[in-house]
């Protein structure tokens, strides 16, 4: 039975992360196999995983060991493997699966951009361009339709995963409209129009995104009487008018973009309006390994970067907004509320 080791000695420590490459890898074998998917709730025999997947026994037992190591799936001492609690998220219909989270987090393209941090450490700049020729997302959607795809269905996963806790979390009482600006599918803005029955939504994203917007929210949805749909793109203007506007997990673009949103987004609002950023911190998180590998991707991909507490605070107060309030969403995420001063 595999056991995983405990306070490495820093040698080993040091060499399981040079080797970190080949616990990302084995996720994400094991996710593109079905594995996760095709072990139920007993324990299964290698023999019978590898017949259910199609693959050879002999390396299918020894990716499963490695898995079990970090402790994700169970070796058991008769050398079936089962569940546990961080492999059942890899499974495609768990409630809170982060399967399409994790091939998206190891793509093709990231094998690629990995190598050059160093590159992208030393410039400031984005590698993805001097790869491919192009900025990311046109990258992804012109020339790997599975990345951009497997992107989709990320992002769609998580916001699903954390509209129930930002719907939870905001008290709009007294608030008539709520507009979700760059707000993807529009989760959270749903989620919300649940929680107040009386209160219209707006949901502002790129056209390419609004145009999947989920069909609560579109014609003939429960919900389409009580919300527009507005493509466009906040760096550009906010040509929306609401009493409170949310700004999820979107101002992790260079300075100049994060300032020109929240700029448009003061003008549109006026005096008054209340502005709440909600965003992951790479300062204040019991998820740092996690956030800080992702504000490493982002400089990568798009140049972009994770906020410290300080760095938020500091964006907001140089766009003009008053910060009335700063408290945790969940684990995760922090909401900066504020108001455009009259």
């Amino acid at each position: 039975m595999t056991t995983a080791q405990t306070a490495p000695a820093p040698a080993m420590r040091l060499r399981e992360l040079a080797f970190a490459a080949a616990c990302a890898a084995a996720v994400r074998a094991a996710a593109r196999l079905g594995v996760p998917d095709a072990l139920g709730d007993s324990p299964m025999t290698v023999e019978d995983l590898a017949a259910a997947v199609k693959a050879e026994p002999r390396p299918l037992r020894r990716l499963l060991r490695t898995l079990s190591c970090h402790d994700i799936f169970t070796e058991l001492p008769d050398g079936t493997f089962a569940h546990n609690e961080v492999s059942r998220l890899l499974r495609e219909d768990d409630p809170n699966s982060l399967r399409a989270i994790s091939l998206w987090c190891t793509e093709p393209w990231t094998w690629d951009a990995w190598p050059r941090l160093d590159e992208a450490v030393r410039t400031g700049r984005n590698v993805v361009e001097d790869l491919y020729g192009k900025e990311f997302f046109p990258y992804l959607n012109e020339d790997a339709p599975e990345s951009a795809d497997i992107f989709n269905r990320a992002m769609t996963t998580s916001s699903v995963q954390s509209a129930r806790d930002v719907a939870e979390f905001l008290d709009l009482s007294g608030s008539s409209s709520v507009a979700d600006l760059g707000g993807g599918q529009g989760h959270v803005v749903a989620s919300l129009l649940d929680k107040y029955p009386s209160m219209h939504g707006t949901l502002h994203d790129l056209p390419r995104v609004v145009e999947n917007a989920v069909p609560r929210l579109r014609e003939g949805g429960d919900l389409a009487d009580r919300v527009r749909i507005v493509p466009g793109d906040v760096r550009v203007s906010v040509p929306v008018k609401a009493d409170v506007y949310v700004i999820k997990n979107i101002l992790e673009w260079d300075d100049e973009s994060t300032a020109r949103t929240l700029r448009n987004v003061r003008e549109a609002g006026g005096p008054g309006t209340r502005v709440v950023v909600i965003e992951n911190l790479v300062d204040d998180s019991p998820s740092m390994r996690f956030s800080t590998a992702m504000d490493l991707l982002l400089l990568l991909n798009v140049g972009g970067a994770k906020h410290t507490t300080q760095s938020m605070i500091d964006r907001l107060t140089e766009a003009g907004l008053v910060i009335d309030d700063m408290r945790p969403v969940n684990p995760y995420l922090h909401a900066f509320d504020c108001h455009v001063p009259g």
